[in-house]
């Protein structure tokens, strides 16, 4: 690809689509910021305001897969476009909104409109972009589109000191409608293979591998991003007795090392899947972190704040890894398909985990409106525990592996030396596989 189409592309068919997804991680966090707002300006209790939070992810995680058989059909510019402009009218009513009902509903159109921020800009990738740099753009997608966080943190304070929230929304509402008639005017079209919907996603749920992966990297990104989203500042408030700068303070250092995370992941998966090394080993090693930094909070380890936030604040970036085994696992004309099927997993857990946390935390009394520090370690610790339990179900082939080639040390016994140095050889020109089931093709 010559320098000058490279910057066309980038300019015409990347930075439209990174404003889309954007707006869908800013309207995805924005709530941390504005529920004590919305909690005294409309009466919402915990469980009301995990709910009007999480049902964004619901209907987020029941669009991806007929968006995906859309986005393989028709295009992610037209796609992409058309549901924005419904997360601009949901955004506007949100604006207008004063009774739960309403604010629901509002709620549940902008997840429905932003629905498609990620997954048309990774399909935008696979189709315009050569099929070597997709991961290291996938990581450049989602780095720029975090960047929406961080824009719900500091800066939305500073917003939020001389105008309220309601015209936050109005603006939000205006500034999506634009970016939708960006990507309309200005992305190019390019032609789409077609194939048949029914047998496509056939193909991607009847993956074994699929669904080795997919509980591991469902519980963490979508913990992580029920955490961000919603309940790091009531626990940042209510445990660890912030107040309201400490709080925006803590919270923008989280979105920039959120934002930093899909840099590196990019870069990570870049490198070593150029080093012929699955992808699948840093989502491992990405979990084994996660479960470490949720567990030092629910036991209290004495760490500075920031080090466990930041590490649940970067694993919401680890889609670039997961999206990364998917287009290994399936060609590009699945893309779509299989990038929504997996979306789904991803936000239908952040809603159940969003969505459960409230319900558990309701099960302790208020005291001065601030909850246990045990209610807060039952709920998370409960999505720890199911977290173990996907590292162990990704791993157990490389545990029957190990098992295998441990038994083969033991048993080996050498005669004499020429029966090592041919035994050496042997295993020197001989691969390394996994066992031979479909369970344990990576």
């Amino acid at each position: 690809m010559q320098i000058s189409t490279a910057w066309r592309r980038i300019a015409r068919v990347f930075l439209p689509f990174a404003a889309g997804y954007y707006l869908s991680y800013l309207f995805r966090t924005i709530n941390a910021l504005i529920a004590s707002h919305l909690s005294s300006d409309t009466g919402l209790g915990t469980a009301d305001l995990g709910l009007l939070t999480s049902v964004y992810f619901l209907v987020f995680a029941a669009a991806q897969i007929p968006i995906g058989v859309l986005l393989d059909r028709f295009g992610p510019r037209r796609v992409q476009s058309v549901l924005l402009l419904l997360a601009a009218v949901g955004a506007g009513l949100f604006a207008v909104s004063t009774d739960f009902l309403s604010l629901l509903i509002a709620r549940a159109m902008i997840g429905l409109g932003v629905a498609a921020a990620l997954t048309a800009g990774l399909k935008s990738i696979v189709l315009w972009f050569p099929r070597e740099r997709v991961a290291l753009l996938n990581g450049y997608m989602i780095m720029l589109g975090s960047l929406g966080a961080v824009t719900a943190t500091a800066p939305v304070e500073h917003l939020l000191a001389w105008m309220g929230w309601r015209q936050l929304f109005e603006v939000l509402a205006a500034a999506t409608a634009a970016t939708a008639i960006l990507i309309y005017v200005v992305v190019p079209e390019r032609g789409i293979a077609l194939s048949t919907a029914s047998t496509s996603l056939s193909s991607v749920f009847s993956d074994r591998r699929f669904w080795r992966m997919a509980p591991l990297s469902a519980t963490c990104i979508g913990s992580s991003w029920s955490l961000q989203g919603l309940w790091a500042s009531p626990w940042l408030i209510e445990v660890e007795g912030f107040d309201r700068a400490s709080l925006v303070r803590q919270l923008f250092m989280m979105s920039v090392v959120l934002s930093g995370g899909a840099w590196l992941f990019g870069m990570a998966v870049h490198h070593i899947k150029r080093r012929g090394i699955g992808a699948e080993v840093i989502l491992a090693m990405v979990a084994v972190l996660f479960i470490a930094a949720e567990s030092a909070l629910i036991l209290r380890a004495p760490l500075p704040s920031i080090l466990p936030w930041s590490v649940v604040a970067i694993v919401g970036t680890a889609t670039v890894v997961s999206f990364a085994v998917i287009a290994d696992y399936f060609p590009p004309e699945l893309a779509g398909r299989a990038n929504g099927a997996l979306n789904v997993l991803h936000f239908g857990w952040a809603f159940l985990a969003q969505y459960a946390t409230g319900l558990i935390l309701e099960q302790w009394p208020a005291n001065d409106s601030h909850r246990s520090i045990q209610a807060y370690q039952v709920a998370f610790g409960l999505n720890v525990a199911l977290q173990i339990a996907a590292l162990v179900w990704i791993a157990l082939p490389w545990r029957r592996y190990f098992v295998s080639w441990m038994s083969s040390i033991l048993v080996f016994k050498p005669a004499d030396t020429s029966y090592a140095v041919e035994s050496v050889g042997l295993y020197e020109d001989s691969d390394i596989l996994l066992p031979a089931d479909d369970d344990a093709d990576w």
